[in-house]
């Protein structure tokens, strides 16, 4: 074989790869051919240097002289698969997205299947891994039915990432049932060598509900526990919201509808505590089918004495008669009704999934 007629260029490179701690050791050993061959080494003396045939000189030394440099990289690494690899995923994916284990097992693992399809089990993690399949995983998730959900979602994901400027913003859960309860033996202190030590047998005192808001501005939670979950303890929750913030300032309450936030205990709290008149607009859709919202400075028509009233407690006013009539037609459309009060406005809105 005659010289490769190297450049100073394709020299360095191949020096540097044949010197190469890292490149894949095929490519050092045809860079080690390559720089004998143009050397003027002869074949004898290259396959005994390494370890070669006599096809093997050829091969790549024909690669270099047609591809220089990069005649050198294999073009079929490995070989030749002997299965269609897109039947092969097809198979795989088909089995693990419509069939279960045999043996009742809840979902595939890699070598369950492998198993099944007498496959390797890394060519089905493989497999899995390239179309993101993961069959031990489980989320949660929820439907509804109601054809106004996407605004009644944007109404409610609006308060948390755009709240209203100059008002509060509270969401509001409960956690029930919480049980109450009392060690029977005492308590051994913290002492060298033994830490703090509590008597393992307690004594139940019944359940408390815990109440909870959260100011999503300032991350100020207010709570509050009763030992029992209705809707009068959620009103005096509310109340004790209410009365927590400045004189004027508007709140918005995002909350579930769960049955404890939908009675009429609770809608009249909204009338008789947070209104002393109302003013009906024309019925909008907000962010649920249960959302109110209170303005302050619309006019009032409630009497002087249900006027002057600033109390945060749930009082009867006068113009109770005309909220009652609002409330009717508020549940039977849906409507928005905004209502005035000198010590602001409540805007009640429940996120709810509206399954009928």
């Amino acid at each position: 074989m005659e010289h490769m007629n190297l450049t100073a260029g394709e020299r360095n490179e191949l020096m540097t790869l044949r010197r190469s701690q890292s490149a894949a050791a095929a490519s050092a050993r045809g860079a080690r051919l390559i720089l004998m061959l143009d050397e003027g080494e002869s074949w004898s003396a290259i396959k005994r240097e390494l370890g070669c045939d006599s096809r093997f000189i050829s091969t790549w030394a024909g690669r270099f002289v047609q591809s220089r440099l990069g005649g050198l990289f294999a073009r079929h690494p490995g070989r030749a698969p002997t299965r269609d690899p897109a039947k092969l995923e097809a198979r795989v994916l088909e089995r693990t997205l419509k069939h279960k284990p045999r043996d009742g097992s809840t979902h595939w693992s890699s070598r369950k299947l492998a198993a099944e399809l007498k496959l390797p089990f890394m060519t089905v993690q493989r497999i899995w891994r390239k179309h993101n399949v993961q069959p031990h995983r489980v989320e949660r998730h929820m439907i509804s039915n109601d054809p106004d959900f996407e605004t009644k979602a944007a109404d409610v994901i609006g308060l948390y990432l755009n709240p209203p400027a100059h008002a509060a913003v509270f969401c509001v859960d409960e956690k029930t049932a919480i049980e109450a309860l009392d060690r029977k033996d005492r308590m051994l202190p913290l002492s060298p060598g033994r830490a703090e030590s509590h008597g393992f047998e307690y004594r139940r005192n019944g359940t408390l509900s815990l109440f909870a808001a959260l100011n999503t501005a300032t991350g100020e939670v207010l709570g509050m526990t009763a030992p029992r979950h209705t809707s009068a303890q959620f009103v005096a929750f509310l109340a004790d919201v209410a009365a927590s913030q400045p004189e004027g300032m508007p709140i918005h309450v995002i909350c579930d509808n769960v049955s404890a936030h939908k009675t009429d205990a609770v809608d009249d709290y909204w009338a008789s505590t947070r209104t002393c008149g109302s003013t009906t607009r024309p019925p909008t859709r907000r962010g649920s089918t249960r959302s109110r919202t209170g303005s302050a400075g619309s006019s009032a028509t409630c009497s002087p004495a249900a006027s002057s009233a600033t109390s945060k407690t749930p009082t009867r006013s006068s113009c109770a008669t005309s909220v009652s009539t609002t409330k009717t037609q508020n549940r039977s459309s849906g409507s928005t009704t905004t209502r005035t009060s000198e010590s602001g406005a409540i805007h009640l809105v429940q996120w709810t999934s509206n399954r009928r």
